[in-house]
């Protein structure tokens, strides 16, 4: 199981790169979700989720979700 930061937005996964990535494998895979939600706090995404991916299965489990620094559009742009 690994902990994924996800933009929401475009379903994307941050890799070790500090890049985004629609494929959860080439994801940064974070210790705990507490590290997880810091470093997402850094990153310039709007929303983000963290989340618990199982390889084997590919299956997700939403465990926290926040904001980075990046700007977030308003449900009326």
């Amino acid at each position: 199981m690994n902990i994924l930061i996800e933009n929401p937005d475009t379903n994307e996964y941050l890799t070790r790169a500090g890049l985004w990535d629609h494929d959860p494998r080439t994801a940064q895979i974070f210790g705990t979700s507490r590290l997880a939600v810091r470093a997402a706090r850094q990153e310039s995404v709007g929303k983000f989720n963290i989340v618990l991916y199982i390889p084997t299965t590919n299956q997700f489990v939403n465990l926290d979700h926040g904001r980075g620094k990046g700007s977030v559009a308003t449900e009326l742009d």
